[in-house]
């Protein structure tokens, strides 16, 4: 089941800004694994964007993504689709399993690969010269698209190269720019690349040493656990990579090429998702059901006190965890030049959160293994947007002018 928030081609109404369940699109058996828009070429004078989802009971549907309606069924899979990806210029859309295939916006199959791997594709990104690249276990395959021409009217796809740097399976794939890409494994590998040779431009295994924040051997060993060092989500700036690196959250500078800021323990449990915001902001969300805002911080612009981070903190008091606030040692300030502050701590959820939606203009939309989807707003924002619609009532009454 996918309760879809917000509906194509509208204004953001619905969840994102007052909670209303828009639509409910019901058809797949087993959970759904990914999910992606296909919006319209801008030449084209009809305007319908589809919703594409992949499950785990191997099949693709195709939505209407204003009314909900399904549009088609593919149910040709021989494994698990584990994700989905849209070429927009070429107006097609890839899925990626034991095999990748490439469909049309009719959803007929152009071409496909062989069987590739019996772990499948688990992440997939376009880049530059109708090339996309696949994680597939250890490896990234660089696949190029053939369009057809006049000397052939078919559709291909061509394995052009195996990139074989990682150490162990890739989990996370994202583009940083038009000219790079990163990925990064379970122990913890962060891989910069060249997006047009495919070579690799830098490399960063350093985020599981323990050494300069935790003192017990205890805790060393906790922290060297293969969970507390996969990287799990990325995401990026015009300078800097944000990366979910188990428990903890690290900044990788792209121009100076190492990691700038850190909070090793920002959640009692592996991060699931981040996104940035504005204003050198990051929000994280943890299977340990919390949701957490940071900032990104010179080191001369610290405050002397410690944040309090307690479970009861938005409230104005609790306790102050000892783990995020603690006075950061010699040998770390060396080592970074920024650090990330706990700004905010969303309370709401029971169990993991496992992903959330960024609406600048109406909030953050958490959904978690609770089956709870909160929304939530700016209250500085909405305080004056309350304010601002009152004044217009009153001046449309004519009472403002009465007062004056």
């Amino acid at each position: 089941m996918l309760r879809w928030l917000i509906g194509g081609g509208r204004e953001p109404q619905g969840l994102a800004e007052t909670g209303e369940k828009l639509l409910e699109l019901n058809g797949h058996t087993q959970k759904i694994t990914a999910i992606i828009t296909f919006p319209s070429l801008e030449s084209c004078e009809e305007k319908n964007q589809l919703i594409l989802t992949a499950s785990a009971d191997r099949t693709v549907i195709v939505w209407d993504s204003d009314t909900g309606r399904q549009v088609q069924r593919i149910s040709c899979f021989q494994s698990t689709v584990k994700c989905l990806t849209v070429l927009q210029r070429l107006d097609v859309w890839l899925s990626g399993g034991n095999d990748l295939c490439v469909w049309n916006r009719k959803l007929d199959l152009l071409c496909k690969t062989s069987h590739l791997s019996d772990t499948g594709i688990s992440a997939l990104v376009e880049i530059p010269k109708n090339c996309v690249v696949a994680a597939v276990g250890k490896e990234l395959i660089i696949f190029r698209l053939v369009a057809p021409t006049e000397g052939s009217l078919e559709w291909d796809i061509l394995e052009i190269k195996h990139l074989l740097d990682h150490q162990d399976n890739i989990l996370s794939l994202i583009n940083v720019n038009d000219l790079s890409f990163v990925t990064g494994s379970h122990i913890g590998e962060l891989i910069i690349w060249d997006a047009l040779d495919w070579t690799m431009q830098a490399y960063e295994r350093h985020f599981w040493d323990p050494s300069p924040q935790l003192d017990t051997q205890q805790e060393i060993k906790l922290c060297q656990k293969s969970n507390d060092i996969s990287i799990h989500h990325f995401t990026c700036d015009e300078e800097n990579v944000f990366a979910a690196v188990g428990r903890g959250l690290y900044v990788y500078n792209l121009h100076m090429k190492r990691v700038i800021a850190c909070q090793k323990t920002a959640h009692d449990s592996s991060v699931l998702h981040i996104a940035r915001l504005s204003n050198r902001q990051l929000i994280s969300c943890s299977e340990d059901g919390s949701v957490r805002i940071w900032e990104l911080r010179e080191k001369q612009q610290l405050a002397a006190e410690p944040v309090p981070t307690g479970f009861f903190n938005m409230w104005g008091f609790g306790r102050v965890n000892k783990q995020a606030s603690q006075p950061v040692k010699k040998q770390q300030e060396n080592a970074t030049s920024c650090s990330l502050e706990l700004i905010g701590d969303l309370i709401g959820h029971s169990s993991s959160v496992e992903m959330f939606l960024y609406f600048e203009d109406h909030g953050l939309v958490t959904c978690s293994a609770d089956h709870l989807i909160i929304l939530w707003k700016n209250g500085e924002r909405e305080s004056g947007l309350r304010s601002l619609r009152l004044f217009q009532k009153l001046e449309e009454n004519g009472d403002l002018y009465l007062a004056v």
